[in-house]
């Protein structure tokens, strides 16, 4: 699946915990794609959201604190296992991150924030694993990015290339795998 010595750009669909990465070239070819994990299978996956609420406050933050710092590692050995596979990493693609308050006291007892604060938590150690590399960091908006990779194409059907794309490397191929696609061509485009 993996094309070494071509340059592509990870394009990330994240959920609590975990993502998917798919690597494409500018042109529109995949190079990788794989589901990883995004923190040490032994701490919660939504520490803002869920573990977070039933503790006392210090002792949440101290969870959160923990899940972030395993998150910052986690990011670091994702992106080393897709430089493995395909070496010519131009960047990352990531989903928008919604304003969160200063603290995590203030995000765990905040009910919109708590609602997306883990997410933003995840995306943030992915983008400072990147910029570590000297790798330039895409935020997209996933209700634009289609669009956005359509363009980019030249082509009136994304669907249409997402269907050559599955027949050619079969399941999984799922919408988590075409946002990513499109948000890797996207960014690529904008380089």
């Amino acid at each position: 699946m993996s094309t070494n010595g071509s340059e592509g750009v990870i394009g990330v669909s994240d959920h609590g915990g975990w993502a998917v990465f798919v690597t494409a070239s500018r042109d529109g070819t995949l190079l990788d794609r794989r589901r990883v994990e995004l923190l040490d299978a032994r701490l919660p996956k939504l520490p803002h959201h869920s573990e977070g609420q039933r503790l006392p406050i210090d002792k949440a933050v101290e969870l959160v604190e923990r899940v972030r710092a395993s998150a910052e590692r986690q990011a670091v050995n994702v992106l080393d296992s897709v430089t493995t596979a395909v070496p010519g990493i131009r960047g990352v693609a990531l989903r928008e991150c919604q304003p969160l308050p200063a603290t995590i006291a203030e995000r765990i007892t905040d009910y919109r924030a708590q609602n997306v604060a883990d997410w933003v938590m995840y995306r943030r150690a992915l983008a400072a694993a990147a910029e570590a590399r000297g790798w330039p960091v895409h935020w997209y908006d996933a209700k634009r990015v289609m669009g956005e990779a359509s363009q980019a194409l030249r082509v009136a059907n994304l669907v249409a290339h997402f269907l050559e794309v599955r027949k050619s490397f079969g399941p999984p191929w799922n919408q988590d795998h075409r946002l990513a696609m499109a948000a890797a061509i996207a960014s690529a485009d904008s380089r």
